[in-house]
């Protein structure tokens, strides 16, 4: 099969939707399917272009078999609606452009929450008469409404429309979550159009490993229980309870909370510790995606963290699935929804409610002084992995470009 996939984000860039996008793609080719990427040259989250690339109308690459054609895109940092906006509309139009000229593939998918991914997706497919494929890894612009960067009002609603428009005019839509379908179901999408895949793991990324002694020595960490966050720092993430949770844990030395990666919110975040003197709080800077195994075996504990609103009751972040393949404890704190049920059906981590310091301060502390709860908590999410591999999701997405095919009378 030839795959034609749209994303903004690609690795070299490690957030959710570029490691889910290069990961599957990987399988596919090793299954023998070419696959081509459009993409920008990575600048995501910091809205700087990464070293070694250009901003140039176009420029291809081969990354382990993966066709990657990058587009010139308005770049910015990932914070403001506006300049955003362009960002994806700027990608919208040079990856339409992009994609009328590679050799004619037999399926064509984007995945949002790079909403004009989508919508360049759907018009190469409707250009040159092909099944397009809705990846529907986030309910935006419901997410953006919901961290406020949005008011409800004309333009929101008009988004909207055109969302609903790209769902119903989509071959298929792969939902990642099954609250996203029940969602899209609730709205009028055809029920049998729409499939669920929910995101996974690369299990021979991640697994087990001992504390990186160079980084642990680096940041001092060594002898220290670390509450690890790994991801972006932005609007959706509710950071700022985390920094109320340790400003609780001052008085306890053994604990560190460590913050990796960039966001919007990072450098608050940062101004924020330094004004408490949180010197339990260790802020480590984005790093490249082949070191992320090193940055989660410093962590005893991984935290999943999300502001508390109804929209992120539907999300699962994908650094769930990383932690389990580490054999980290998951200590979850978002709204209740399918990732606890995903929690809770493995015995993988403990809850505890969004944007409460106290209970995500006390859970901390019990996980640092319970050796055997740690541990049981370990050994669970471990043994819950293999069930979220990335291999198989691959595959499941294969069968929905199989069903599009078949749906459109071929093969």
């Amino acid at each position: 099969m030839k795959i034609l996939f749209l994303s903004e984000n690609f690795p070299p860039e490690t957030n959710a939707a570029a490691t889910r996008v290069f990961e599957r793609a990987l399988y596919w080719v090793k299954a023998g399917h070419q696959v081509t990427v459009i993409t920008s040259a990575p600048n995501f989250p910091e809205g700087a272009l990464f070293e070694g690339y250009q901003n140039r109308w176009q420029q291809s690459e081969d990354m382990s078999g993966i066709k990657v054609v990058r587009v010139k895109t308005y770049i910015s940092a990932n914070r403001g609606v506006f300049r955003r906006s362009l960002d994806f509309v700027s990608f919208g139009i040079t990856g339409f452009i992009a994609g009328l000229f590679q050799p004619r593939p037999d399926i064509i998918a984007a995945t949002s929450p790079q909403f004009f991914a989508a919508v360049a997706g759907w018009a190469i497919a409707a250009y040159r008469r092909l099944p397009f494929i809705f990846e529907l890894g986030d309910l935006w612009p419901t997410s953006i409404a919901a961290v406020g960067a949005m008011k409800k009002g004309f333009l929101l609603a008009m988004v909207e429309k055109l969302e609903l428009f790209l769902y119903r005019r989509s071959a298929r839509v792969a939902a990642l979550t099954h609250a996203f379908k029940k969602n899209l179901i609730g709205r009028g999408i055809a029920e049998d159009k729409i499939d669920v895949v929910l995101n996974g793991v690369d299990l021979p990324r991640y697994q087990p490993q001992p504390r990186d002694p160079a980084m642990a020595e680096e940041w001092q960490l060594g002898d220290k229980f670390v509450v690890g966050y790994v991801g972006t720092h932005g609007m959706a993430h509710g950071l700022s309870n985390v920094l109320a949770a340790a400003e609780q844990l001052k008085e306890h030395d053994n604990i560190r909370f460590l913050l990796a990666g960039a966001g919007a919110e990072r450098d608050m975040l940062m101004e924020t510790a330094r004004n408490k003197a949180l010197n339990n709080v260790v802020f480590l800077p984005m790093q490249p995606k082949h070191k992320m195994p090193a940055v989660w075996s410093l962590c005893n504990v991984a935290l999943v963290h999300l502001k508390d609103s109804p929209a992120f009751a539907e999300v699962i972040p994908s650094k769930m699935f990383e932690a389990m393949a580490m054999g980290l404890p998951i200590l979850l704190s978002v709204p209740d929804g399918e990732a606890l049920e995903i929690l809770d059906s493995h015995e993988a981590g403990l809850w505890v409610p969004p944007e409460d310091p106290a209970a995500l301060a006390e859970a901390v502390q019990n996980l640092a002084q319970d050796t055997d709860l740690l541990k049981r908590l370990s050994a669970n999410s471990l043994a819950a992995a293999p069930k979220h591999s990335r291999s198989v999701q691959a595959d499941k997405m294969i069968t929905v470009f199989e069903k599009a095919l078949k749906d459109k009378g071929v093969g």
